[in-house]
């Protein structure tokens, strides 16, 4: 890996959300259970390491106890240019569902177009193109 990853604390609910990542970007989803880690630091059915390759990679786990869990503030998940526009479309309508569209996607005035969405795990997302040429 030659960048940063991003790695997700969820507050117990890891397995929903790598699941529905992996149903809105497609890849390969991995999960393991805290019982398969030999961890105790949590029920054995927590998952200890989740991991969604493909065109977007995102990982994660389920806070151990007296661990926190995701707070995003003043943090953008970035997908500008990573596909073709109607895929990013794609994308922001499924992120978008059951969480909370902060800018449609659209044309803005400098001529691309992007939008931003809150998934309904709390991740925020900016999505956008620009025009073609």
């Amino acid at each position: 890996m030659t960048a940063p990853q991003i790695y997700v604390t969820f507050p117990g609910t890891a397995r929903e959300a790598l699941g529905f990542y992996a149903d809105v970007f497609g890849g390969e989803l991995a999960l393991f259970t805290y019982e398969e880690f030999s961890r105790t630091d949590g029920p054995p059915d927590a998952i200890a390491h989740g991991q969604l390759s493909g065109t977007v990679g995102l990982a994660g786990s389920d806070a151990a106890a007296g661990e926190q869990s995701v707070r995003i503030e003043g943090l953008r998940l970035s997908l500008l240019g990573t596909a073709e526009p109607a895929v990013l479309h794609e994308w922001f309508d499924k992120l978008a569902a059951g969480g909370r569209v902060v800018d449609p996607l659209a044309m803005k005035p400098w001529g691309a177009s992007d939008g931003q969405v809150i998934d309904r795990h709390g991740l925020h997302w900016l999505i956008g193109y620009e025009p073609e040429s």
